[in-house]
């Protein structure tokens, strides 16, 4: 994962990811670098948008965390009020029952 945060470091400063600058942004946090994994990760980053990849993880969260957080949809919340309510009328009628006979 630091190899990416790497890229993405580089990407913010708007230098080019290129191995040798992933490779001095690791030693300079204190990891040692793997080449290969240098090399692989500047290779399948060749091609990639990074803003365009950023923004698409950015809009896939924003609908993912709803779910994530428990929030129900708002139907589901009306339905839930809709049972609440009958169950409180059901309880005030018995209230009333009780009065009454």
């Amino acid at each position: 994962m630091e190899y990416v945060y790497a890229a993405l470091l580089l990407h913010a400063a708007k230098k080019d990811v290129k191995e040798d600058s992933v490779s001095k942004v690791l030693e300079s946090a204190g990891a040692k670098p793997d080449a290969a994994k240098v090399k692989a990760l500047v290779a399948s980053l060749k091609d990639v948008n990074i803003d365009e990849a950023i923004e698409k993880a950015a809009a896939v969260q924003a609908v993912a965390a709803p779910a994530a957080t428990g929030e129900a949809p708002k139907e589901a919340k009306e339905e839930k009020k809709q049972v609440e309510d009958k169950k409180t009328e059901e309880e005030a009628a018995e209230g009333l029952a009780g009065l009454f006979g």
